[in-house]
C-alpha cells in the first residue's frame, strides 16, 4: 500500500504531476562512509520530508548503525555498487512507497536540507521538469577545479539533452515520479546522473529548472569538517565525457543539435527572488 501522501500511481504515458509537498516528497540520500556527517544529514532531511532513506552503498564504518537509530528508512548494499546502483535502489523504494518525487541529497552534508521546500516549489512552478540544485550561492567558496569541471560537464551535458543548464553534477535534484520509473536508464557511478537528464529529455521530454541552493565545502577558518569527495575530477570527468559523447554520436545529427542546444537558455527559478525567474521555452 502506498505511503501516507502517497496517492498516486505512476505508468507510461502523460500523468498529470500532483501538487508536491512534505508528505509525498521522499528524500534519497546514498551513502558511503558517511559517519562524519549522516546524523546531522538525517535530521535535516527528517525536518523537511516525512519520509527519508538512506541507501549505505557498502560503508565500512558507522555510517548504518547511526542511520539505524534514526526514523529513516535504511536499505543496504553488502558491498560497494556505485552511486548510481544506490540512487536506482532509493528511487525503487520510494516508488514502491507511493512518494511521487525525490529530491537526492549527498550523505556529506555539503548540502543544506533547508532548500528542499524550495525545489518543491520549483517543481509545482514548473511541472515536466528536474529541478536541479545548482551550486550558485558562495560558489566562490568552491574550488577553481571543481568550478571548471562543472563548467565542462554542463557544456558536454547540455549537448546530450538538447538545452543549456546549469551545475549539471549537482547532488541535490528533485526527480518527479515520471522519471523515477524510467527504466533502462544506461551508467553506473556519478555518469548515471548524467545520463538520466538525457534519457528524460529524450524519452519524457522533461526539461531542467536550476534553483540556486546554499552548498558548504571545508574552507579555511570555518571550522566545519567534511570527508573527501568521493568524485574524482579528472577520473569521474572523464568518464561522464565519454559517455555523453557515445550518446550524443548515437543520436546523430551533431550540429544541428548543437545549434539547437545553444539557442535555448537555461532555465532558473528562484522561488525567493522572483526577479531572477525565466519562463520555460516551449
Amino acid at each position: 500500500m502506498p505511503a501516507p501522501g502517497g496517492d498516486c500511481s505512476w505508468t507510461s504515458g502523460v500523468v498529470e504531476q500532483p501538487a508536491l509537498h512534505r508528505g509525498n516528497v521522499a528524500a534519497v540520500i546514498p551513502a558511503l562512509n558517511e559517519a562524519l556527517r549522516i546524523a546531522d544529514v538525517v535530521a535535516g532531511a527528517l525536518a523537511e520530508c516525512d519520509l527519508v532513506i538512506v541507501v549505505d552503498d557498502g560503508s565500512d564504518d558507522e555510517t548504518a548503525a547511526i542511520v539505524a537509530a534514526t526514523p529513516a528508512v535504511l536499505l543496504r548494499h553488502p558491498q560497494r555498487l556505485g552511486k548510481g546502483r544506490a540512487l536506482r535502489a532509493g528511487f525503487a523504494e520510494a516508488l514502491r512507497r507511493g512518494m511521487a518525487a525525490v529530491v537526492t541529497l549527498d550523505g556529506d552534508g555539503q548540502h543544506d536540507a533547508r532548500d528542499i521546500p524550495r525545489l518543491i516549489a520549483a517543481a509545482n512552478a514548473y511541472p515536466r521538469n528536474i529541478v536541479n540544485g545548482a551550486r550558485l550561492r558562495k560558489r566562490s567558496t568552491q574550488p577553481w577545479y571543481r568550478r571548471l569541471g562543472n563548467d565542462f560537464g554542463d557544456w558536454g551535458i547540455a549537448w546530450g539533452c538538447g538545452y543549456r543548464l546549469i551545475d549539471s553534477q549537482s547532488g541535490q535534484r528533485l526527480y518527479p515520479a515520471q522519471v523515477l520509473a524510467l527504466r533502462d536508464v544506461p551508467g553506473e557511478g556519478f555518469v548515471f546522473e548524467a545520463q538520466i537528464l538525457i534519457s528524460a529529455a529524450r524519452e519524457l521530454g522533461f526539461g531542467v529548472v536550476s534553483v540556486p541552493v546554499e552548498t558548504r565545502y571545508a574552507t579555511p577558518g570555518s571550522g566545519e569538517l567534511f570527508r573527501k569527495s568521493h568524485f574524482r575530477l579528472f577520473r569521474d570527468l572523464a568518464r561522464i565525457t565519454s559517455h555523453v559523447v557515445g550518446q550524443v554520436v548515437g543520436h546523430g545529427g551533431l550540429l544541428d543539435a548543437y545549434r539547437r542546444t545553444r539557442d535555448r537558455a537555461p532555465m532558473v527559478f528562484d522561488p525567493d527572488q522572483s526577479g531572477d525567474r525565466r519562463t520555460p521555452e516551449p
